[in-house]
């Protein structure tokens, strides 16, 4: 019983310490507060249910960032969302430089957006970004520069 409660408590102290990473993660590759609320619910979920023992804390980080691309994923192909209008939200007063920033950053394609949040936002090196994404690290650092350049073609038309 003492084995189940300082699991739970371990579980608890995660979920506080990684909610914030897996929510901007999600919301990085969903576009939206809504689908990025269903990510983050279900990566939590699948956390708590499975309970799986890691031999770090980079091993857990490594795990929720890992399960929030593939749930992200996931719900982005559900047969679902082909026959869906996504809805304009309204983001409670940001400055004008970070809603001028997200705005061409949704324009971006979906893989250049992933990337550069797990690098800038993340911290993540293009290493740990490839393994997470499952790719070459020679094809992370491409879709930076192209992201990068993208982004300032974008923000040169603003």
């Amino acid at each position: 019983m003492a084995d189940r409660s300082l699991r739970a408590d371990d579980q608890e102290e995660a979920v506080r310490r990684y909610a914030d990473m897996v929510y901007r993660l999600a919301f990085a590759r969903m576009g939206n507060t809504s689908d990025a609320e269903d990510v983050f619910q279900e990566v939590y979920l699948r956390y708590l249910t499975s309970a799986p023992d890691f031999a770090s804390e980079e091993h857990r980080k490594a795990w929720l960032l890992k399960v929030t691309v593939n749930c992200a994923k996931k719900l982005h192909t559900a047969p679902w969302r082909r026959r869906t209008e996504p809805l304009d939200e309204t983001v409670a007063a940001p400055s004008r430089e970070d809603t001028d920033l997200w705005e061409q950053l949704r324009r971006l394609p979906e893989r250049y957006r992933t990337v550069l949040h797990l690098y800038y936002y993340e911290g993540l090196s293009t290493r740990e970004t490839a393994a997470l994404l499952g790719c070459r690290d020679a094809t992370v650092r491409s879709q930076l520069t192209r992201a990068r350049q993208k982004l300032r073609e974008l923000m040169k038309e603003e």
